[in-house]
């Protein structure tokens, strides 16, 4: 933590790995140091499999990624030029104020996604989290009109958001009341004891539910002749339209001046449509070659890693490790 200048304490330190899904293991050698989670490492190998065959394999589909984004109203950079008394220049409201979604797709080989650009007004005195405004039949809506607009088979990249991950099955939540879940597993034909407590419930459901979750989206895009690509989770730097993104915003707060609402819409739609195909494929190119150098470093993960650490099972782990003086 020195070494890096963190002026943050260990307790802030430990719940930002924490939220990273970092756990901290030991080695044979008794000490302890930090390691991703085993699921999010191999959905992160898988990911990066399938891409980087693809382009080994000469795979001639475009690859379309999307995602979600938002402008807030009073969105601009961070220095502007004022005058000693603050009387002159620029005058920013204070606040976010009102704020903008944004949801698009996009290609190296044609930019964005002709007709597939969604912009809409966030409703007033929601949460300040963007994606609640976001829902599965709005994303449902939009996603199925993008894939219309194609003009060939494509891989679809895009990441786990909830809104993207509706399964075709519908399973119990894990808050789920226990006579909600005696029912789904009695539609479902399996047994079991009306004795049984919500721990022994939910047991059965996690045996029945399929280590591939099969996603609904996914499935409409295969019978309309496309195939997704899911992002692993955290790992948003392998999608080019994130880049895309940061160019759009630095726009939009280098023109943005009157600061209302029905002007930065109109503004965030012609700097939307500015967006070239140049810009797709720089972008893009810098994804691939990250993709690319990171697909090499797992293939060594095994051969560095396995000679200092012992095999350990997740629930060997505990949260009392984190207090470890050493870290």
């Amino acid at each position: 933590m020195k070494k890096t200048n963190y002026k943050g304490s260990k307790t802030s330190m430990r719940r930002i790995l924490k939220s990273l899904h970092f756990k901290y293991k030991k080695c044979n050698d008794g000490r302890k140091f930090l390691m991703e989670r085993n699921d999010i490492v191999a959905m992160r190998v898988k990911f990066l499999r399938i891409m980087c065959n693809l382009r080994h394999n000469n795979d001639t589909r475009p690859v379309v990624y999307l995602d979600e984004t938002w402008v807030n109203q009073n969105h601009t950079r961070g220095y502007i030029w004022q005058n000693e008394q603050n009387s002159e220049g620029l005058k920013v409201p204070t606040g976010k104020g009102s704020r903008l979604i944004i949801c698009h797709a996009g290609s190296s080989s044609f930019g964005f996604v002709a007709g597939s650009k969604l912009v809409f007004r966030c409703q007033s005195g929601t949460s300040v989290d963007y994606h609640t405004q976001m829902n599965s039949a709005i994303f449902k809506e939009w996603f199925i009109q993008m894939l219309k607009h194609l003009e060939e088979p494509s891989i679809i990249v895009m990441d786990n958001a909830s809104y993207h991950s509706t399964t075709t099955i519908n399973y119990p939540k894990s808050n789920a009341k226990k006579s909600d879940i005696q029912q789904w597993l009695t539609e479902k034909c399996i047994d079991f004891s009306s004795i049984e407590t919500v721990s022994e419930l939910r047991e059965r459901v996690k045996a029945a539910t399929p280590r591939e979750k099969e996603y609904e989206l996914d499935g409409i895009a295969l019978e309309m002749g496309h195939t997704v690509v899911r992002l692993p989770p955290y790992h948003c730097q392998y999608n080019p339209i994130e880049l895309i993104w940061a160019q759009i915003k630095n726009k939009v707060a280098e023109l943005n001046t009157t600061f209302k609402i029905a002007d930065v819409e109109k503004l965030v739609n012609e700097v939307i449509d500015s967006v070239t195909v140049d810009d797709w494929k720089r972008c893009v190119k810098h994804c691939e070659q990250l993709q690319e150098s990171d697909y090499i470093k797992e293939e060594l993960r095994d051969e560095i890693l396995e000679p200092i650490i012992m095999t350990i099972n997740p629930d060997e782990t505990s949260d009392s490790e984190y207090d470890d003086e050493d870290f």
